[in-house]
């Protein structure tokens, strides 16, 4: 800067107010500095910017996956979420720090939050990190979590309301005659274990006899939910309906069924969770709960820049959406 200001015939304070857009300078100075900067090829160093200012003008946004190492951020719910945090995050002016920890190992979120890379996190999903995520809330304030109220809950979350919407999942096949509903999902999950209740309350409402073997495990990968969705249909067990907690895991079954000559949803009736983007493009289109990640995003966002402003925010529930395709 130095240099510049050298070359411009201006002080140094000068040249910094210039090239950070202050309208303190007048604009035909502004634009001479610009221009000698740029002829000269230099810029900014954010970093260091950052360390005099305090701020890094960054958003860390972190996905923990304890519960299932191999699950890709190219998962179409990730995709979305990533999405739609990433417009709300540039519209504020604000850079995205994206990272994955699989598995998470002790200390890993405090190992973040020192690295003071970021002015603030926003965590897609528990995952199977709730104490590590209340351990940080203590100390750390501008973090919010996407998933589930919990019990015991520090941390600011922002969540659709999952026992809502596996009551309305199960209700829906109910009404459309169906008697022998399976759950296809992974239950010690916060967010699941939700949607496990609800799910669990619909059938007690309708006079559906809980069978233990309709309570099918399955992950979240493609992968992994087509294994678990074979070894349902394999059973034999009776079964004329499927409640997934993913839309990921209702497709693997939907494949699994189509394997064994059932028709969906003649034979088996399949609904999802999350309406992401593919739902509607599969054959047949996958009826499922809609979570509205767009909305989600922009609450994230205003309770991370509400708590960066000093406002300890509590977080808010959503409320689910049953979207009727033809899968039901």
């Amino acid at each position: 800067m130095a240099d510049i200001a050298r070359m411009a015939g201006v002080s140094i304070s000068t040249v910094s107010r210039a090239l950070a857009g202050s309208p303190l300078i007048p604009d035909a100075t502004r634009e001479m500095i610009s221009e000698i900067a740029r002829a000269n090829g230099y810029v900014v160093n954010p970093f260091a910017r950052g360390l005099r200012l305090k701020r890094t003008q960054t958003i860390g946004v972190v996905i923990p996956l304890g519960h299932e190492t191999r699950q890709l951020i190219s998962d179409p719910f990730f995709l979305e979420m990533l999405g739609h945090l990433a417009d709300e995050i540039t519209l504020r002016g604000y850079e995205i720090l994206l990272s994955k920890i699989a598995p998470p190992k002790p200390g890993w979120l405090e190992t973040v939050i020192q690295s003071q890379r970021t002015d603030g996190l926003v965590i897609i999903g528990q995952s199977d990190q709730h104490e590590a995520l209340v351990s940080a809330s203590e100390n750390y304030e501008p973090m919010v979590v996407w998933g589930a109220h919990l019990p015991g809950q520090t941390y600011c979350a922002v969540g659709v309301d999952n026992e809502a919407g596996g009551y309305l999942a199960t209700r829906h096949l109910v009404d459309r005659g169906r008697r022998h509903i399976a759950f296809l999902g992974d239950a010690e999950l916060p967010e699941i274990k939700q949607r496990h209740q609800g799910y669990l309350r619909a059938c007690r409402e309708f006079g559906l006899n809980y069978d233990p073997r309709l309570d099918a495990r399955s992950e979240f990968t493609a992968e992994t939910a087509a294994q678990a969705s074979e070894r349902l249909v394999m059973s034999g067990v009776e079964m004329d309906a499927i409640f997934a907690a993913s839309d990921v895991i209702a497709l693997a079954a939907i494949n699994a069924l189509k394997h064994h000559g059932k028709s969906v949803p003649d034979d088996v009736a399949v609904v999802g969770f999350d309406d992401s983007t593919i739902a509607a493009h599969t054959n047949p289109p996958l009826t499922t709960i809609r979570q509205d990640l767009q909305k989600a995003a922009k609450l994230l966002i205003e309770n991370l820049f509400q708590r960066l402003d000093g406002n300890l925010t509590p977080g808010d529930t959503m409320a689910p959406e049953l979207v009727i395709r033809q899968s039901s």
